[in-house]
């Protein structure tokens, strides 16, 4: 068995640096439920499907617990700073606090934006420029500087900009949760109101009996008949595993490019960030009846998995992947914090050229007066 290696900021920064190094790092990590063995999860649910459960050629069901999109969206926000109330975020210098004013003081984060970098939000503000100019300058000469400096979680959990210049650029850190060897259960509710409303006069006899069952019914929907509710998601019981797996993709990190000054820097900055965020305790409360942790009796491991596919034991934690983050961060040039402003003309011109282009109607701007369209950078 080939001995753990503790590693020092030269160890770590060899990974972006070495072009014949490791691969990839992975992490897996057991997790359980509150409840123990036995007890029952609830998977996000999906239009149409309901859970996403795969059958296996040998009968296996495997269920998706949280997906990579929504992994990534988790781990995101760590970098935000903190609100007035709250303990002082040390994660949130390591990238350009970037945010969008939009109606009356109100404010969203670019960590906290679905498509970072590619979204509608950010097309629909005075950060559109900035940000096309940063999409083009990758496609046109492979340096993703300005994407880096501006938005760098972009380039840790990948980006598309999808609705514009179709610059793409693959994640570094890829995270998902699966449930092994599931059973899917059913389970059914009884509503029944506190006083019969139909005896106050609230409704007539007639309408609660026509009504009185029918969860559609707008009786129903407002609470005031008795309303069963049949054979609905119940969760999953796990008879196998949960896990957790981390993937840090260091040959996707070692393509991306800068100047000929900065590339080893950027290079590094990303693995930093990526490191900062595999490492975060796991906040295992994905959704009502989903509460996990890691499993205490199968301690998790991160492995740098090299070209010929021997897995070496690496010491990674937390302690060690801040420390060397906040070291890289100091010889890269970064945007400063800044409020951009929603333009609901930017936003309303972007629709009509997609309308245009699919031969759709156009839609007209709300008329009247509405909600500013955006909000002052504070001072």
């Amino acid at each position: 068995m080939n001995e753990t290696i503790t590693l020092t900021d030269q160890s770590i920064s060899s990974w972006a640096d070495d072009i014949k190094g490791p691969v990839a790092l992975h992490l897996k990590q057991k997790l359980l439920s509150v409840e123990g063995d036995g007890g029952v999860i609830f998977p996000p649910t999906y239009a149409d499907i309901g859970y996403n459960i795969d059958i296996l050629a040998d009968g296996t069901r495997v269920a998706t617990i949280d997906s990579v999109g929504s992994q990534a969206n988790r781990l995101e926000p760590i970098f935000k700073a903190s609100d007035a109330d709250e303990t002082e975020n040390p994660l949130a210098s390591l990238v350009p606090q970037i945010r969008i004013g939009y109606g009356s003081a109100k404010f969203v984060s670019i960590l906290d934006v679905g498509h970072r970098l590619g979204d509608a939000l950010i097309r629909s503000s005075n950060l559109k420029d900035r940000a096309n100019a940063a999409f083009l300058s990758f496609l046109e000469t492979g340096d993703a500087t300005g994407i880096a400096t501006l938005a760098p979680t972009s380039l840790v959990f990948g980006v598309w900009d999808s609705r514009d210049t179709q610059a793409k650029l693959p994640r570094i850190l890829q995270s998902v949760i699966r449930a092994w060897d599931v059973d899917e259960l059913k389970r059914s509710a009884q509503y029944n109101p506190p006083i019969d409303y139909s005896a106050l006069d609230v409704f007539s006899e007639e309408d609660k009996v026509k009504q009185e069952g029918d969860a559609k019914s707008p009786l129903a929907k407002r609470g005031f008949v008795h309303v069963p509710a049949g054979r609905a998601l119940g969760g999953v019981l796990v008879r196998g595993a949960i896990e957790r797996h981390i993937t840090i993709n260091l040959i996707a990190l070692r393509r991306l490019k800068g100047t000929e000054e900065n590339t080893r820097s950027l290079r590094r900055y990303i693995l930093g960030l990526a490191l900062v965020a595999a490492t975060e305790p796991l906040d295992g409360f994905l959704r009502q009846g989903c509460l996990l942790t890691p499993d205490p009796s199968v301690p998790a491991k991160w492995e740098a998995v090299g070209r010929d596919g021997a897995r070496l034991p690496v010491k990674l934690d937390q302690t060690a992947a801040l420390r060397y983050a906040q070291s890289i961060r100091k010889s890269i040039q970064l945007c400063s914090d800044e409020t951009f402003l929603f333009s609901k003309d930017l936003a309303h011109a972007d629709l009509q050229d997609v309308l245009a282009q699919s031969g759709a109607k156009s839609v007209k701007k709300r008329s009247g007066k509405g909600a500013p369209d955006g909000a002052t950078t504070e001072g």
